[in-house]
């Protein structure tokens, strides 16, 4: 008879009920590792409150007022709201000990970008999962410049569709565009970055899209990165299905660049909208990493 102790999922609080919290309450519905034990929001007639009460999951409009509340039967809180909230969020929260994974760009505490160092993060409270395209493009930031050493100016390009972008994300822009820098420049070598972020109207909604594009006056050794980007993809395809290298590295002139898609798995917004599935896939494999160490 097996003598492996089976330890019950991981009790998770999701502090948001906008677009980011509510994809990412179905992905932690839907791991064996992690349970939702708390959807707290603010607003009552909100959507994600709506689909998580149908669910049978806990609902609170008390935001972090009910995450402390109910802090014993609580073993990690995932931060989905804003910036702002989710300092003021971590005030509350520190002094409780409990592990708080934050999915704004709120440049707090370690950033996580599970491809990369997902290993160096699991005894740390704070998580920060940078922003969306930081998931979705600095590892492969981190192919380049593992390759060609120190860049002279990284740029990153990340387009999704407009009715995936919820208020709060249009509120944080600036937010988003400083921490994706500030997580480019943490990992990777490079002497000048710059994000742009693109909100594309079109209806259809277009796929998430991210180019990463590099300058250097170094020779690059193409079919070193081709491989380099190949297996990184691979490693992130593991945590999140819809990743894709859509553009192979090219090189024109001292200009090296390449093109990643994200499509989503459809659980909340259509499968578009991988901007939501880049940074819930990111935030699940770090709290599932965590419930796995208790093991």
């Amino acid at each position: 008879m097996s003598t492996q102790t089976h330890l019950a999922p991981l009790r998770t609080a999701i502090v948001g009920t906008g677009n980011i919290g509510t994809d990412l309450l179905l992905k932690v519905e839907a791991s064996p590792l992690l349970t939702c034990v708390l959807f707290a929001g603010r607003r009552a007639e909100s959507p994600g409150i709506e689909l998580a009460r149908g669910r049978g999951v806990t609902t609170s409009t008390g935001g972090i007022d009910a995450v402390v509340d109910a802090a014993d039967d609580i073993d990690l809180v995932f931060d989905a709201t804003s910036a702002g909230d989710a300092i003021r969020h971590w005030a509350v929260i520190e002094p409780l000990g409990l592990p708080f994974i934050d999915l704004t760009p709120a440049n707090q505490g370690k950033f996580c970008v599970p491809a990369l160092n997902l290993e160096d993060c699991l005894d740390e409270q704070y998580l920060s999962m940078v922003t969306c395209g930081g998931q979705a493009a600095v590892p492969m930031a981190w192919c380049i410049t593992q390759i060609a050493g120190r860049v002279d100016y990284l740029e990153i390009v990340s387009a999704s569709a407009s009715a995936s972008v919820g208020p709060a994300s249009r509120a944080n822009l600036d937010e988003y565009v400083h921490t994706t820098e500030q997580a480019t420049a943490e990992f990777c070598s490079t002497a000048r970055t710059k994000t742009v972020l693109i909100i594309n109207p079109a209806d259809p909604g277009i796929v998430m899209r991210n180019s990463i594009a590099v300058s250097t006056t170094e020779r690059i050794d193409i079919d070193a990165l081709r491989d380099s980007v190949t297996a990184m993809e691979k490693e992130i395809h593991s945590y999140v299905p819809g990743y894709r290298v859509v553009v192979p590295p090219v090189a024109t002139g001292d200009r090296y660049m390449l093109t990643v898609e994200v499509e989503g798995r459809g659980d909340y917004f259509p499968r578009y909208a991988g901007n939501l599935d880049i940074i819930t896939c990111a935030a699940v494999a770090a709290a599932e990493a965590r419930s796995g160490r208790r093991r």
